[in-house]
This record gives structure tokens, C-alpha cells and sequence, in this order.
């Protein structure tokens, strides 16, 4: 009898352990998540403010079609990215939209109409606290999917998350181009 009752109190104290470790998992699985739509809010805030940022440029440089569609087309291959929800497939087309504005604050030295243009002016400093947002919600990211991916990689969460099906999740890594050195010529 009183086996059965060490018995009985071990599998109830697995069955606990087992249920707030579950318990832990979702709330981590969750934050994720919520990393993830954070980023998703930044990048549509961002999508939001280009078509202005090239209208107010069609103003001043109305004969930079190439930039100005290389924009749009960086525009929408992003936008279509985010179906997917594959990190990776989201950070190289997020990087090649980065490029391209890039190429349009570039146009406005070139300019100084479109310089003097205040809506530029606070666009661009829009942009600039957006794309600021985003790294920061990319950050954030990456730090709750490393506490998911190492609490289901740690013992006792690899036999709990093996048998539930958690899944690792994917960081938000830089591209290669990301990662070369910024050539300066004078």
C-alpha cells in the first residue's frame, strides 16, 4: 500500500511538472508570436509611408523613373514576402526595399529642391524611425525565439516539446549583402 502510494504521488507530480512546463511552452510560443507581429506592424508602417515618400520625389526629380520603380517593385515583392511568414524569404526582400530607399535619399543631395521639400524632410525622418523600429522589433525577436528554441532544446523541455510537436523557430538573420563592408569613395 504504501508503494502504491509513492506511486500514485510520482505520477501526479509528473503529470504537474509536465503541465507547467506545457504551460511554459505556450507562453513562450506566444511571445514569439506576438515578436513576430510586431515586426509585422513596423513593416506595414513602412509600406504605408513609401508611396508618399515617392509621390513627394516625383515632384521634385519627376525624370528618376528607374529609382522611383525600382522602389515600387522592391515595394511589392516585401509586401508578397509576408505570406509566406519564412523569416529568411522576409529579410532579403526587407533588405533589397532597404537598398532601394536608400537610393532615394541619395537622390535628394542631388536635388536641392527635393531637399528643401519639408514633406520630404519628414518622411525621411519617418522612414528613418521606422526602419529604427524595425531592427529593434528584429532584436526582440530573435531574443524570444532563442528562450523558445532553448527551452525546448533543454531537458526536461525536449521530451516535453518532442512529444507535443513544438517546433523550433527560425531567427531574423541579416543577408549577405547586409554583411558586407560599406564601400566609401571620395
Amino acid at each position: 500500500m504504501p508503494f502504491l502510494i509513492v506511486l500514485l504521488g510520482l505520477i501526479i507530480v509528473l503529470g504537474l511538472a509536465i503541465l507547467v512546463f506545457y504551460n511554459l511552452l505556450i507562453t513562450k510560443r506566444n511571445r514569439v508570436d506576438e515578436a513576430w507581429s510586431d515586426i509585422d506592424v513596423q513593416l506595414k508602417r513602412r509600406y504605408d509611408l513609401i508611396p508618399n515618400l515617392i509621390e513627394t520625389v516625383k515632384g521634385a526629380a519627376s525624370h528618376e523613373r528607374e529609382t522611383l520603380n525600382a522602389v515600387v517593385a522592391a515595394r511589392a515583392a516585401a509586401m508578397q514576402a509576408q505570406s509566406t511568414k519564412d523569416p529568411k524569404a522576409i529579410a532579403a526582400t526587407e533588405d533589397a526595399l532597404s537598398g532601394t530607399l536608400k537610393t532615394i535619399f541619395a537622390l535628394s543631395e542631388n536635388y536641392p529642391a527635393l531637399r528643401a521639400n519639408e514633406n520630404f524632410l519628414e518622411l525621411q525622418r519617418e522612414l528613418s524611425d521606422t526602419e529604427n523600429k524595425i531592427q529593434a522589433s528584429r532584436r526582440f525577436y530573435n531574443g524570444q525565439v532563442r528562450d523558445f528554441n532553448t527551452a525546448i532544446q533543454k531537458f526536461p523541455g525536449v521530451l516535453i516539446a518532442g512529444a507535443l510537436q513544438f517546433k523550433k523557430y527560425a531567427f531574423f538573420e541579416a543577408t549577405s549583402t547586409e554583411r558586407e563592408n560599406v564601400q566609401v569613395a571620395f
